[in-house]
């Protein structure tokens, strides 16, 4: 899918728009606490970036800020969303590692869903050429945590089975395509049929519905009957026992999110299977270890330039629809990602 890119003017504004917008609020919580409003974010100083905010991923993560339901409670005025691709408008001092008119991915704590953003130069990437805006706007961060949890945090190794859950949602998804990059036999669980389908089209080798009876004989049985060497998962709740006790000896349950709530572990499991419980904290680590951390980012850009990643988008929203697109993503029956399009003129899908 390609999305149209109007011409920007040598100040930044786009053509015919007299001002930006962002959805915003003075207080966190629903929703309908936010509205879309005039919003320009200004110039950007010393190490930053403006960009022109062409497409913005929505995750549940960004819902659960917004809400002030996150680990963290995000400073206010508030401008959810944590990922997005756009087009360099102008630069503060001390940037030269891109130039205006350059098509970048970036992350941030919050800002995206806007037309105009400033973030720091050091959270940007050229964007894959064989990506759109669409595309590029929802892969790295989902692909990032992916592959330290993978990479970093289990250390996974060729041949060793990988379980996946959640794996047609976005770290998920991610997760299937990097363990099969590693060399992981992946078994995908997944609460549709169509989200299995997708985790089986990202390469995952078999799926298994993550609601039927007898879960982890079905997770058994496709992977000949062998215990698992490492769990990803991004769930929690009531999932996270029966993944851990599907482990054999030496094996790692990676805790990256818990939005189905925090799960009670019997902390005899462990014991019994000298297996690990890995804690997976993408921001901290980035904090901790900033140069391995901009290393992988560095390598999985060059892996999505090879064509490893392929995101899948399920429906884009226009700007003015952010309320219905965060909705969307709270339900989490999508397979695939939401995305808002900030070009009034690109035209809603519904893949």
């Amino acid at each position: 899918m390609n999305v149209t890119v109007k011409t920007e003017s040598p100040q930044g504004k786009r053509a015919g728009t007299q001002q930006t917008r962002a959805a915003i609020a003075d207080q966190l919580g629903p929703i309908e606490n936010y509205a879309l409003q005039p919003y320009d974010p200004g110039q950007p100083g010393p190490g930053q970036v403006r960009v022109a905010v062409r497409a913005a991923g929505v995750s549940f993560v960004d819902v659960l800020n917004a809400r002030g339901e996150y680990q963290i409670r995000a400073p206010v005025p508030f401008i959810p969303g944590s990922e997005f691709a756009g087009m360099v408008e102008s630069l503060g001092e001390g940037v030269d590692a891109v130039a205006v008119g350059d098509a970048v991915v970036a992350t941030s704590w919050g800002g995206a869903f806007a037309e105009a953003a400033v973030v720091p130069a050091a959270s940007l990437n050229a964007m894959p050429a064989n990506m759109d805006f669409i595309a590029a706007a929802v892969f790295k961060v989902s692909a990032t945590t992916a592959w330290h949890a993978l990479a970093d945090r289990a250390r996974l190794q060729p041949g060793e089975s990988l379980l996946v859950l959640g794996a047609g949602g976005a770290t998920g998804y991610a997760a299937v395509q990097v363990g099969k990059y590693l060399g992981a036999r992946v078994i995908a669980s997944a609460s549709s049929a169509e989200k299995r389908a997708l985790a089986l089209s990202a390469g995952a080798d078999a799926a298994v519905d993550a609601g039927c009876d007898h879960w982890r004989e079905a997770v058994a049985d496709v992977n000949d009957g062998q215990a698992i060497d490492v769990v990803f998962d991004p769930v929690g709740g009531a999932a996270t026992e029966p993944a851990f006790r599907c482990l054999g000896w030496n094996g790692r349950h990676l805790v990256v999110g818990f939005p189905a709530g925090i799960a009670p572990l019997p902390t005899n499991l462990p014991l019994l299977r000298s297996a690990s419980l890995v804690g997976v904290n993408l921001q901290q680590f980035s904090k901790a270890e900033p140069d391995r951390a901009r290393a992988n980012i560095d390598r999985l850009m060059e892996l999505a330039a090879s064509g490893l990643f392929h995101p899948r988008v399920a429906h884009t929203f226009p700007l003015e629809r952010f309320a219905d697109a965060m909705r969307a993503a709270a339900r989490g029956d999508s397979a695939g990602r939401i995305v808002l399009v900030m070009d009034a003129a690109a035209p809603e899908l519904a893949v």
